[in-house]
């Protein structure tokens, strides 16, 4: 028999067995090591000649695959800024795959109007206004590129040129930031613009937060009629933010395009007292935001807002003949890099819905809670300095004796296989980084961190 008709007529064996033991992985996700920092490559293995049928292939995975797996579902992984998934979320990756949706064009099921219900839910919670609409991406990275392509059209229109359809040609666009994220270098490469089109805005003395007065200076010295300005609302290390009322100001006055990378600043939005590290936002011409951060969906899900919704299908519109399907629905396939993606809508919808913004809030509350308590414990210890201060989730450190490298203690830290953490930079030093975005981090897991914390600290 097929062996996919046969998996297909035992489904329902087949998906108790492997629900149960997501089921326990999800519960126990506390017992299991937080971090394998040891994953040596496996031995060679020929692909299947004929297979082995759905149950053999999860028997190997439980065997071989599973115990070499991170908890980064879990409580003490603090490494880059990683969520978890809640529970409503899991269930909506679950059936996201279960249908099989491919969100490209509107015409055949509900999935494109849900993914923009979820773009509205989540203008809405985040304050943003009527003025945004946008696209669910694969993450921050994908976000910033449309970010950069979208801003880069609107620069080409500046000068006459049509970019999307023309090229680059002659254009001139330059871009503007202060403490730009990784994956800002990586898309001016993939835009044609290349990194060299990136200008660096001095920071103001002893943080990652934009000099305003420099922006001017160099937005005025420019010879470059196309502008891009990338703004950040949470910086990956000090999770400083921009002066967005004073940047959006000046892009006015410059024409220039102003992008608000907010990749997990944009979430303090939703507490009150928080608002205001953020204020002026909603003059951006576009926002990155990340939903497999703080909104703990499953990777790989980002958030792409414009208020310029024209400009980006221009910049991402194509044409054929099997693609056109009449609807009033926007086709999203339109609006973003992918024409083929999946219904990465349904999770952000499940959890959104299950849990609503007030839980959300109170997650983002809490971690930040969690951070200071971590950060109070710094200050006062012997063995560590806080490199700055913690305004946000994100707490930056290093060990106070100098006769240990800070990679060495970060990585008996993370041998433990009690908490995960990653390395940073801090105005030139470097340091470990404690970013706290997870639903399921609870006090006692603050505790847990400061032992590990000591014991590395104190081991010979």
């Amino acid at each position: 028999m097929n062996l996919m008709k046969q998996d297909l007529d035992n489904i329902d064996t087949l998906a108790n067995s492997i629900t149960r033991w997501s089921s326990k992985f999800q519960l126990e996700v506390g017992q299991h090591p937080v971090a394998v920092t040891h994953n040596p490559l496996p031995a060679a293995e020929a692909i299947e000649q004929n297979g082995v049928g759905a149950k053999t292939a999860f028997d190997e995975f439980r065997k071989n695959i599973a115990p070499k797996l991170s908890g980064s579902v879990g409580p003490r992984y603090l490494g880059f800024v990683t969520g978890g998934v809640t529970p409503a979320a899991l269930f909506g990756d679950w059936l996201a795959a279960t249908v099989d949706q491919n969100v490209m064009v509107p015409g055949d099921s509900i999935s494109t109007a849900i993914e923009l219900q979820v773009l509205q839910w989540l203008g809405e919670m985040f304050a943003l206004g009527h003025d945004f609409e946008g696209v669910l991406t694969s993450g921050a990275t994908s976000a910033n590129l449309l970010g950069i392509l979208t801003g880069r059209q609107f620069a080409g229109e500046t000068q006459g040129l049509d970019i999307a359809s023309e090229g680059l040609g002659r254009a001139h666009i330059e871009i503007f930031s202060a403490c730009p994220h990784a994956s800002l270098r990586k898309v001016t490469s993939f835009a044609g613009l290349g990194r060299e089109s990136l200008k660096q805005v001095p920071c103001i003395t002893g943080t990652e937060q934009m000099d305003v007065p420099a922006l001017a200076k160099l937005l005025n010295l420019s010879t470059a009629p196309g502008k891009i300005v990338v703004a950040s609302a949470g910086t990956v290390t000090g999770t400083d933010f921009d002066d967005l009322l004073a940047v959006t100001k000046l892009c006015k006055e410059f024409n220039a395009w102003l992008h608000v990378d907010a990749a997990f600043g944009l979430f303090s939005r939703l507490v009150p007292e928080m608002r205001g590290l953020s204020e002026g936002i909603n003059g951006a011409d576009s926002i990155t935001c990340d939903s497999h951060k703080w909104l703990n969906v499953p990777y790989d899900s980002g958030i792409f807002f414009t208020r310029h919704p024209q400009i980006l299908n221009r910049t991402c519109s194509v044409s054929a003949p099997y693609l056109k399907v009449t609807d009033e629905l926007p086709a999203l396939m339109d609006r973003g890099i992918e024409n083929s993606r999946r219904f990465r809508a349904l999770p952000i919808w499940m959890t959104l819905k299950a849990y609503g913004k007030q839980g959300y809030k109170n997650l983002v509350q809490r971690n930040c809670g969690q951070a200071k308590r971590l950060a109070a414990w710094i200050s006062k210890s012997p063995d560590y300095q806080l490199m700055t201060s913690c305004k946000l989730n994100v707490v930056t450190f290093r060990p106070t004796n100098d006769s240990v490298s800070t990679p060495e203690v970060l990585a008996k830290i993370n041998n433990s296989g009690l908490v995960y953490l990653t390395p940073g930079m801090w105005l030139g030093q470097e340091c470990i980084r404690a970013a706290f975005s997870n639903w399921r981090t609870e006090s006692g897991d603050v505790e847990t961190i400061c032992e590990v914390l000591e014991a590395a600290a104190s081991a010979d």
